[in-house]
């Protein structure tokens, strides 16, 4: 523990009092958690940020909108509006934030809201569509979700963090328990069995718990607002990487690893780009981001060539197991409670 966590800690163990009582509240029954007559299934995390929510989102809209018709709910982070809002594809990012905004543009035929208020967001949507895929919202215990994916990043395993703010845990390990699958996120393609066991060992489950381990696919082409090339397009070029992600060295890995020259442009997580800083990124030739930057930059950025590098899910085990179950879940099957037989 560095010095800083040493003097943040006793912070941290206040913290961890006040949301294991809030949880032991919800748990016992004496705060009420509404069930749904719609399946409502809760892709959450417990580290702060840098996850893959997104991707994992547009994952179970890509095996679920065949069969049903689905809306995504958010919050909307870090957008100026309030209450319940449908995103609609000419909204701006400002209005509704920019994954709600991403959802909608790749998957026009799907219902997307932002409301902070699930509750009151679920009842609207519950009348629109057959199942409701909640985003980012494993802590909002006053909705009780028929199914909850929680994502842990390989490099930061919430069984090796801390709770905020001497770390980045938004509420104890024990919460896991809460989770019918964990999914380790942004994992090494060639990840060993012997490393997956000895995840699953670490994070110890519960009996009715499954476990998977995913990585990062990225698109061979880079998209723009008005073309796409493939990624060989910048190769022998000179270009910025602009992201504002909560862990964008996953990205940085693979371009360096494609022998590509650019310069890094960090920003936080869900950055809002100033006047300043978008005249200074316009003076660029090209501009390579995430599609998250991509929602917040391309209606700003008049003359620099901006693209974003498409990523998807990739599943290293037990695919098919997982869509099973999501899809199980969408049709309001009940889990058994058994230890995985895929084991």
């Amino acid at each position: 523990m560095n010095k800083l966590r040493k003097i943040l800690f006793p912070f941290s163990v206040a913290y961890d009092g006040i949301t294991s009582l809030r949880n032991y509240m919800y748990n016992k029954g004496y705060i009420e958690s509404t069930v749904y007559e719609v399946p409502v299934i809760c892709v959450g995390n417990l580290n702060v940020g840098g996850t893959g929510k997104s991707p994992m989102i547009e994952y179970l809209i890509s095996i679920l909108k065949k069969d049903y018709k689905i809306a995504v709910l958010s919050r909307g982070y870090k957008r100026k509006s309030k209450g319940f809002h449908l995103v609609e594809k000419h909204h701006t990012v400002e209005e509704v934030g920019d994954e709600p905004l991403q959802f909608k543009l790749k998957y026009p035929e799907v219902i997307v809201a932002v409301d902070a208020n699930r509750r009151r967001g679920i009842n609207i949507l519950k009348e629109k569509a057959g199942v409701i895929l909640l985003d980012d919202a494993f802590q909002h215990r006053k909705v009780k979700p028929f199914f909850t994916v929680l994502l842990t990043s390989y490099s930061d395993l919430y069984v090796n963090d801390l709770l905020l703010p001497a770390g980045n845990l938004r509420e104890s390990k024990a919460g896991a328990k809460r989770a019918n699958c964990i999914v380790v996120t942004k994992c090494p393609e060639n990840l060993s069995y012997a490393k997956q066991q000895q995840i699953q060992y670490d994070l110890n489950l519960e009996l009715h718990q499954h476990i998977y381990f995913s990585a990062i696919a990225y698109a061979s082409v880079i998209q723009g607002v008005e073309e796409t090339k493939h990624i060989n397009f910048l190769e022998e070029k000179s270009f910025k990487l602009v992201t504002g992600i909560a862990n964008p060295k996953p990205l940085v890995d693979y371009l360096t690893e494609l022998k590509l020259n650019f310069e890094h442009h960090e920003f936080a997580d869900h950055h809002n780009f100033t006047e300043e800083e978008i005249v200074k990124l316009d003076s660029e030739t090209i501009i390579l981001t995430t599609e998250k930057d991509f929602m917040r930059l391309k209606d700003k950025i008049k003359k620099a060539a901006l693209f974003y590098l498409p990523i998807s899910v990739s599943f290293l085990n037990k695919e098919e197991g997982f869509i099973e179950r999501i899809k199980n879940a969408a049709a309001f099957i009940p889990e058994e409670n058994e230890q995985e037989k895929e084991e």
